[in-house]
C-alpha cells in the first residue's frame, strides 16, 4: 500500500543542483549504453542501474516542482 508523505525543504537558488553529478550521470550512462548494445549486465549493475534511473527521475521531479513553485511567486 502506498502512503503520501509530505515534506518541505529549502530550494536552492540554482535548480541545476537538482540533477545528477556528473560522473553519476556518466556512469550511468556508460551502464544503459551498454544494455542498449545488448551486453548483459550483472544482476549488481543491473540494480546500480534501475538505482540510478529511480534517483535521476526523482531530482528530475523535484527540479520541475521547484519551477513551477517558483514561476507562482
Amino acid at each position: 500500500m502506498s502512503r503520501l508523505m509530505a515534506f518541505e525543504f529549502e530550494v536552492p537558488g540554482d535548480l541545476a543542483r537538482f540533477r545528477l553529478p556528473v560522473g553519476v550521470d556518466a556512469r550511468l550512462s556508460r551502464l544503459l549504453d551498454r544494455q542498449d548494445r545488448g551486453v548483459d549486465l550483472s544482476a549488481e549493475e543491473r540494480a546500480e542501474a534501475e538505482g540510478l534511473v529511480d534517483l535521476a527521475e526523482l531530482l528530475s521531479l523535484l527540479r520541475m516542482r521547484a519551477e513551477r513553485q517558483a514561476e507562482r511567486g
